[in-house]
């Protein structure tokens, strides 16, 4: 009875959860409801039908979108990802989000976002090529260097947007790395790219737990969601001293109270499972996101601290290396507990920071070191945290809301400098 009444009162599609984002942030600046309503509405949606052949001869046809949200301030940006539950709605909301996490750093971009509904793992290199190609052909005509720029996201890499920038200079007729970003270094890539999320995400966990008095060496951590961005924090937080008690994966996790050797955890995370690391230790991960832990970083999908157990959270930090993982009602019982959630177009926009970076160093034809990215993408991030936290003092308000309407301001200055409102 009770799942059914939560069931009724929660929604779970993601861009319905961005559009109560919005209006959340949009009633504390007053913006006029025909801003606030352009804002919950992507400029420009591509649904497209392609087909691919298999390396057994068969054609089959999959479908995939491409959403621009608003190109007020610059081309639109975002990744691209391949997965079976891929939906309209989510990379709508995707690429909404990408807007405010450009406009919370400050970056010249809209947002974008991709998607092909399919299953990545159960096709062989040369289908995925196909695959890879066949798309970026389908959607040529809307993106390029000056218009939207797409980059990897959920079981994409960059040896496919190696392929997907090869196609579209082909369609050109000439060389244009500037077209996608996450690429291979030796075809564009930038330096610091691979790590880029997860230690925007460690800069920012860093501020937070400098603004509670708490020294990083002293700081329990779980990670829920072992994949990039889950695995690098879990490594770059060790590497400062904090103890991770807790990861886990899609198959589940692993649990240790007096840490766990993250080493060991990735090199079985490599050639296993991180099942592996003992019997003893087994953890699910819902009962991962409710451990006695100072940092908790959700860095898997979506929706997984919901109204149903964000009573249970017990940690001091949320740190949301995914996108859309705390749902509103989540997120207003997190507030009333006094805990400090880190919103995602914050904590995990060290990725589309340093494609930035990557983006200017192509039209630049001028490469930066890795030490010259990470300076810039600490500077990036750091004062972008401060500014989220000296709004939310001042309108007395959590962090994701601070987020948003530093975003929203920037974002309804450029329409209104440019005349469409």
């Amino acid at each position: 009875m009770k799942t059914a009444q939560i069931e009724q009162t929660e929604t779970l599609n993601p861009y319905e959860i961005a559009k109560q984002q919005i209006d959340a942030a949009a009633t504390k600046l007053q913006l006029p409801l025909h801003i606030t309503e352009l804002l919950k509405r992507p400029k420009r949606v591509l649904t497209v039908n392609f087909p691919v052949q298999m390396d057994d001869g068969t054609v089959r046809i999959f479908e995939g979108y491409r959403s621009q949200h608003n190109d007020a301030i610059g081309p639109t940006k975002g990744g691209i990802r391949f997965h079976p539950d891929v939906t309209l709605d989510e990379v709508k909301a995707l690429s909404m989000w990408m807007t405010f996490k450009c406009g919370v750093v400050g970056l010249p971009y809209g947002g974008g976002k991709g998607g092909v509904i399919c299953d990545p793992r159960t096709l062989s290199k040369r289908e995925l090529e196909r695959l890879s190609r066949a798309f970026m052909e389908a959607i040529a005509d809307i993106v390029g260097p000056e218009r939207d720029i797409p980059a990897p996201d959920v079981y994409t890499t960059p040896e496919i947007m190696g392929w997907m920038m090869d196609t579209y200079s082909r369609l050109k007729g000439h060389y244009s790395p500037g077209v996608i970003t996450g690429k291979p270094i030796i075809v564009g890539g930038s330096q610091g790219r691979t790590n880029a999320t997860a230690q925007g995400c460690v800069y920012a966990i860093r501020s937070a737990l400098q603004d509670i008095g708490l020294p990083i060496e002293q700081a329990t951590v779980a990670v829920q969601g072992f994949g990039n961005a889950g695995r690098i924090a879990a490594r770059l937080l060790a590497e400062l001293g904090c103890k991770i008690i807790a990861v886990s994966d899609s198959r589940g996790g692993i649990y240790d109270p007096n840490g766990l050797q993250i080493d060991r955890v990735e090199q079985l995370k490599d050639e296993s499972s991180i099942a592996n690391y003992g019997p003893s230790c087994h953890i699910t991960n819902e009962q991962l996101l409710e451990l006695d832990v100072d940092i908790l970083i959700p860095a898997a999908l979506e929706n997984v601290i919901t109204q149903e157990n964000a009573a249970r959270i017990k940690a001091r930090i949320v740190a949301e290396a995914a996108n859309g993982p705390t749902t509103p009602e989540a997120d207003s019982i997190l507030s009333k507990k006094g805990t400090i959630v880190i919103p995602d177009i914050l904590a995990n926009a060290g990725g589309v920071t340093v494609s930035y970076f990557e983006w200017v160093q192509n039209l630049m034809n001028y490469y930066w070191s890795e030490a010259e990215v990470l300076e810039k993408l600490e500077t990036t991030i750091v004062q972008s945290y401060e500014a989220v936290r000296d709004l939310a003092k001042t309108y007395d308000t959590d962090l994701r809301t601070a987020a948003y309407m530093i975003s929203l301001k920037r974002v309804t200055e450029a329409m209104q400098a440019r005349g469409w409102v």
